[in-house]
Order: C-alpha cells, then sequence, then structure tokens
C-alpha cells in the first residue's frame, strides 16, 4: 500500500514516504478575507480535505492546518472602500468560508490561525533571515534578499533574470527590483505592528512560512494551495522558510481552478459564483459532487447544464440507496473500500477513477435488487458507503440525513409528508378501481417535477 502524489516541485508523481510514520502533515494556504466565497475558492479546501480522509482511511493520523490571511493590501482597499474597519470586514468573510466549508462537508482543520495572531513569529523569523544575511531593512521595510538563496524559483522553474516580481505600493529601498516585501512600513490609516525595523504589516508570504513552522516544525510532509499560488507565494515561502534554516515541505500539491468561458472564476472578472447563493438553488451534497469527482489537478469549466448532469448522477446513487433501506433497512458501512476503488485514490487521489467504481457498484446493486437478491443488494451498499464516506458523500452520514442543521433536509421531510399525502390519495383511487384518477394524480407529480414508482412496499417519489 503506497499513495502516490504528483509533487509540483518534481514535477512528476512520486510515492509519498511520510517523515513520521503513520503520521502526515498538511498545510494549506487558506482564505483572504477581502470577500464572500464563490466556488472556485472552495474547490482548495474540497479537495484538500479529500486528500485528508484519504489519508485517515488509510490509517494515518494527520494533522491538517488551514491559515487565514485576514490582513493584505486587498482587505485594506476593501475596508476603505466600504468605510469599515479592516478587522471587521475579515471577520466577516472568514466566517462565511467556514460557512461554506461546513456547507460542502469539510471536516475543520486541526489548526486555522490567523496571520495577525502570529507577528511575534514573523519578527523572529526576519531576524534570523537578516542574521544570516538574506534580508535587509529600508524605510521602514523588510525585503528578501532573492539572490542570497541559490534555489530561488526552483518551484516554479522561472528564470532570475528574466524575473518579473509583483511589487506592491510604496515598496522603496530596495536592492534589486526582484527582493520581495516580507514587512511593509506602516501607512497613515492602516494597522501596523511595532518591530526593531519601525511599526508595520506582514507582507503575504512571510505569515505561512512562520505558522508552518510554529504548528509543524522545521519540516512537514505536505503543502497545497491552487495553482495560481505556485509564484509567487509559495517560490517566496520556500525561500523565507529554508533560507531561515527549515526542511519546510517534501511535497508541494496544488489543485486546478473553477473556470468559466475559460478564465479563472474571480471577484475582479464578476464572473464569481458565492456559495451562500448556490446552495439555495442545489443541495450541498450535489455541489459536493460536482466540485470534488473530477480530478483535484484537472480544470472545471462551469455550466449549468454540468451541475445538473452531476445532480442526475448523484440522484441515481442514492436511488439505489433509498430502495435498499426500504427493503432491509439501515446498512453500515463495509470496514474496507474494494481494492480498485483504492487502488485508483492511491495512484493521485484518482477520484474519477474511483467514481467508476462507485457507479459500477451501484449498477450491480440495482441488478440484485431486480432479482430479489437482497444480501448481494446489502453487500453492495455496504461497500458503496465505505467509498462515498471516504469522499465525504454518504448521504447516509449523520451531516447529510439530518443530524446537521442543513435547512435542506428540513424542506425534504415537508415535501415528503405533502407527497405521501398525494400519493395516499392516488391508492385509495386504485382501491376503488378509479384508474382515471390515479393516472390523473401521478401525471399531475410528474409535471411538477416528481418522478413516481410503484414498488412492492408502496409507491416511493424522487426528483425527476
Amino acid at each position: 500500500m503506497t499513495i502516490r502524489l504528483y509533487d509540483t516541485s518534481a514535477r512528476q508523481i512520486r510515492d509519498f514516504i511520510p517523515l513520521t510514520p503513520g503520521c502526515v502533515s498538511i498545510y494549506l494556504c487558506g482564505a483572504t478575507v477581502q470577500a464572500a466565497p464563490h466556488i472556485g475558492h472552495i474547490r482548495s479546501g474540497l479537495n484538500f480535505d479529500i486528500m485528508r480522509r484519504w489519508f485517515a482511511h488509510r490509517g494515518h493520523d494527520v494533522t491538517f492546518v488551514r491559515n487565514v490571511t485576514d490582513i493584505d493590501d486587498k482587505i485594506i482597499a476593501k475596508s476603505a472602500e466600504q468605510g469599515r474597519p479592516w478587522w471587521s470586514l475579515g471577520y466577516e468573510n472568514e466566517v462565511a468560508f467556514n460557512t461554506a466549508y461546513d456547507a460542502l462537508g469539510c471536516l475543520r482543520p486541526t489548526y486555522e490561525p490567523r496571520a495577525t495572531g502570529h507577528v511575534p513569529e514573523m519578527i523572529e523569523m526576519m531576524r534570523g533571515l537578516i542574521e544570516r544575511g538574506h534580508a535587509y531593512a529600508a524605510d521602514g521595510n523588510v525585503y528578501f534578499d532573492v539572490r542570497s538563496f541559490p534555489g530561488y524559483l526552483s518551484l516554479s522553474n522561472q528564470d532570475l533574470d528574466h524575473l518579473k516580481q509583483p511589487s506592491g505600493e510604496g515598496e522603496s529601498g530596495k536592492r534589486d527590483p526582484r527582493d520581495f516585501a516580507m514587512w511593509k512600513a506602516a501607512k497613515e490609516g492602516e494597522p501596523s505592528w511595532e518591530t526593531p525595523w519601525g511599526r508595520g504589516r506582514p507582507g503575504w508570504h512571510l505569515e505561512c512560512s512562520a505558522m508552518a513552522h510554529k504548528y509543524l516544525g522545521e519540516a512537514f510532509d505536505i503543502h497545497g494551495g491552487g495553482i495560481d499560488l505556485i509564484f509567487p507565494h509559495h517560490e517566496n515561502e520556500i525561500a523565507q522558510a529554508k533560507a531561515f534554516g527549515d526542511g519546510f515541505a517534501q511535497y508541494w500539491t496544488h489543485n486546478a481552478w473553477v473556470t468559466m468561458s475559460g478564465e479563472k472564476m474571480s471577484k475582479s472578472l464578476g464572473n464569481s459564483l458565492l456559495v451562500s447563493e448556490m446552495v439555495k438553488q442545489w443541495r450541498p451534497i450535489v455541489l459536493r459532487y460536482y466540485l470534488g469527482t473530477p480530478h483535484y489537478r484537472s480544470m472545471i469549466e462551469y455550466s449549468e447544464e454540468a451541475l445538473r448532469e452531476a445532480e442526475a448522477a448523484f440522484a441515481r446513487i442514492e436511488g439505489f440507496i433509498q430502495r435498499v433501506v426500504e427493503k432491509a433497512g439501515m446498512v453500515e458501512p463495509a470496514a474496507e473500500v474494494p481494492p480498485a476503488f483504492a487502488e485508483a485514490m492511491d495512484d493521485d487521489l484518482g477520484v474519477p477513477q474511483a467514481m467508476a467504481i462507485v457507479h459500477t457498484t451501484v449498477r450491480q446493486g440495482n441488478s440484485a435488487l431486480t432479482a430479489d437478491d437482497k444480501e448481494a443488494a446489502v453487500a453492495r451498499l455496504a461497500e458503496l458507503r465505505a467509498m462515498l464516506g471516504v469522499l465525504g458523500l454518504d448521504p447516509l452520514d449523520e451531516l447529510w440525513s439530518g443530524g446537521g442543521t442543513d435547512r435542506s433536509q428540513d424542506l425534504h421531510g415537508v415535501v415528503d409528508s405533502l407527497v405521501r399525502l398525494v400519493l395516499d390519495q392516488r391508492q385509495s383511487a386504485r382501491a376503488r378501481k378509479d384508474y382515471a384518477t390515479a393516472d390523473a394524480i401521478r401525471d399531475q407529480l410528474q409535471q411538477s417535477g416528481l418522478a413516481i414508482e410503484d414498488t412492492p412496499s408502496g409507491p416511493r417519489w424522487s426528483l425527476s
């Protein structure tokens, strides 16, 4: 049993060998909280939630750190634009992100540190880098000297002589235009903290190097994030951490974007779909299926048609589950997933290949039901629940079945009660051989978007 992952730094799939046997440490770049999350933001958290679940299923003890960037140029600009304190804006959007993660069934991280809570750790790292000759202070700013670190740009595979380093306003005193800011000098009206080099605030990259060091130590297993973070963010994290003396991440794993018309989903393009709005139109478990079942390194081109296809595919899974539960009662998940499913997941989290096993199992289970082979149907459902549980998609799990606070489950119960009343009227009509009325009731339900199936245990309904 060897899990294999695509390592961005090696540009190939590698066998995963943890630093500590039986343990896995993961650092994921989380939310920058200048705005509420769209489905593109949440895809990253969902992909790494599946990674975390798979490592845990394989018997590893997982430490999962997902940070919150609660201070940066964008947050300050948004707060000024809206005329409200930066911390108020940041906290509101942090809550929105956590609400979205929860809605789509993501497990809470082991630790979720905020950048502003770790200024002392950042000061300590800057002091060490200055002492080692890798950083310097100028005009109240602190910069990293990129030429002092020979391995710079190895992750993104760029040429330093042709590098164009993004720079922010007020970054004066650089020895080289490619040097990047770890600390930014205070400006009027902006938040700032006291340091040996004057008051100021963190640069974007320093916070993650400092927080990864604090929560995961000098070296850890996996660093993750979206492909847009490879440069400059992750490249600069590596430079800071390794120049400080840390071994830092052993594997670099990046998820692809959700796009619209071929462009990355973003606020600036005006093409975002907020999670808070999407869950009003689509069941959260269907959104998780849609975002989580493509391979994490594949782009998802958003369309409502694709979401409807995902909804229909998941409905087939739920339909089988419902039929077996009606026939045999509750079925517990199997202790192990099928070997072919495990093989797919071990191979760079091959969720599409794993989902093929899921749908094959559903087809086999439906065939068993048709043949009235209750034992085989129950066995297939046990396997199915084990696989769906790993993916966070088991509709019988407490999160989705009503143990949580999902309003869609409450609504499903209300609709079920109303439909049952109508179906009882249809049954009464059939009992008195008034087939015209019974058929009219069925046709009316179908026109309302419901599919009616007559079974030996009575009629059942589902969304058509």
